[in-house]
């Protein structure tokens, strides 16, 4: 019997394929009725088999419906073929309180991701967490919209992980595309009041880290040797996330002695340069000043950040559309206004009030949103973040360019309505850099990160540690 149902649908296969030939010859290669109809055969296909595969189980069942119950098709005036699935319909064992969309339109790709969902509920009730984790993760990725496959990887992390911050993130991501999924609201309850305290504690842990390194004497000689190290650390790794491809030993070669590396191109080279001398322009000017931070000072800096790669634009805003994977920044026409808002935001009251991380990411975020330049958009804002926690009696942040993709995971979720990965992400990154001096200055007990790829802070220290080092500001040392 088997047999017979895989030949069966073996035939519907091909059949499908030669139905589709033929309208593709008719309607040509451009129509959408023929792309839509791609993505329904193969999904009601796969629906018509478990159909089969339950009444080869079941025979007194073994009579298909030529419409199963709970698959509609429907097509509009505009020729648009679109797929209503009841999951009550073909999962009767889903409570109403768990499914609040009773009917949506999807694709063939959203029918597999409740199916996966589906199994994903049975693995749950089984005690198999591991199993439903990884089937929530396929429907997931197959539809990363849906609240209630959103909601039901949250209450997997929270009950098999205890990981509340990460489930109260897709909580919250499930509630912005269903605001009144009654589930998710219950559930976020519960976790939001345990994240905020959780926050609070990283940015109390990193806060004490920084006191405890203010107190200490800024002439010895490791903890000046890590000042220097971190600061070209910081060039290798805010280029490096760009794309350079310079090694640190190179990058360090570059800026003590400005010769050049062979087989690197001009690029390469100037953007470092270009980094460095910004780098410059905070310790000795920046840092020091009194006052508000104005926007001619982050002009000042961009066209250091450019000055060596493309002088014209430095320090000038943008005058055409720019688009950055799946961010679309603001219009031109609209950058000198958005500045503006942003200087005003930058300097207000209740954002100084802000805890430093938490304003310095902020701060990186927005600007970083606007995308006010056509290059060097990244580094500008890392340099602006940096400049707000320097201020603040904090090392730089070094954004290790192997974590290039979570960096820019935490940026996308900021621009779909939750800005606090990107803050818990600026922070641990932070904390990173102060576990380091940490370090230098005698605490043993914290363990040193290896930031570079081709050598670690720890060796470098090691190797020349006794030298006679200039006395260095917080993120820079003079060139010896």
């Amino acid at each position: 019997m088997n047999i017979i149902h895989g030949l069966f649908w073996w035939l519907i296969g091909c059949l499908s394929f030669l139905i589709l030939t033929q309208l593709n010859n008719h309607y040509g290669s451009d129509s959408r009725i023929v792309g839509q109809l791609s993505c329904l055969i193969p999904g009601i296909s796969r629906y018509f088999s478990i159909c089969s595969e339950r009444s080869s189980r079941h025979p007194q069942h073994n009579e298909l419906s030529t419409i199963p119950e709970g698959l509609y098709l429907f097509q509009n005036d505009a020729n648009d073929v679109t797929l209503y699935f009841s999951p009550f319909k073909i999962f009767p064992e889903f409570k109403e309180d768990q499914i609040e969309n009773k009917a949506f339109s999807l694709a063939a790709d959203s029918v597999e991701a409740l199916m996966a969902l589906h199994g994903a509920l049975e693995m749950k009730h089984s005690g198999k967490y591991e199993k439903a984790m990884r089937l929530l993760k396929h429907a997931l990725a197959l539809s990363p919209s849906h609240p209630d496959i959103l909601n039901f990887y949250g209450e997997i992390l929270e009950e098999a992980k205890s990981n509340y911050v990460e489930a109260d993130f897709h909580y919250k991501r499930a509630l912005s595309f269903s605001p009144d999924h009654t589930r998710a609201l219950e559930n976020r309850k519960r976790t939001l009041p345990l994240v905020e305290e959780l926050d609070e504690r990283l940015l109390y842990r990193i806060e004490t880290k920084r006191d405890e390194i203010l107190k200490a004497s800024g002439n010895r000689g490791s903890l000046n040797r890590i000042k220097k190290e971190v600061y070209f650390q910081h060039i290798y790794h805010t280029v490096g996330i760009e794309g350079n491809t310079m090694t640190l030993a190179q990058t360090r070669m570059i800026i003590e002695t400005r010769m050049a590396v062979g087989g690197k191109s001009l690029m390469e080279h100037n953007e470092i340069l270009g980094m460095d001398e910004a780098l410059r322009y905070i310790n000795s000017t920046l840092l020091h000043k009194v006052g508000d931070i104005s926007e001619n000072d982050i002009l000042q800096l961009h066209n250091r950040v450019l000055g060596f790669v493309d002088p014209t634009e430095g320090g000038t805003y943008r005058h055409t559309q720019v688009f950055v994977g799946d961010h679309i920044p603001p219009p031109p026409n609209e950058i000198k206004y958005l500045m503006s808002e942003f200087i005003s935001w930058l300097n207000s009251v209740d954002t100084v009030d802000l805890h430093p991380v938490k304003y310095a990411a902020l701060a990186h975020y927005k600007l970083v949103y606007i995308h006010p330049f056509t290059d060097g958009n990244g580094r500008t804002s890392r340099l602006i973040m940096n400049l707000i926690l320097m201020r603040a009696g904090y090392p730089p942040v070094i954004i290790k360019k192997e974590d290039r993709l979570k960096y820019y995971e935490t940026l996308k979720a900021a621009n779909e309505g939750d800005v606090r990965p990107f803050i818990r992400f600026i922070a641990r990154s932070a904390e990173k850099t102060l576990d380091i001096y940490l370090w230098a200055i005698g605490n043993k007990s914290v363990p040193v990160p290896e930031l570079g790829s081709d050598t670690t802070l720890k060796d470098s220290i090691i190797q020349m540690q006794g030298e006679r080092m200039p006395t260095c500001v917080m993120s820079s040392c003079e060139r010896n």
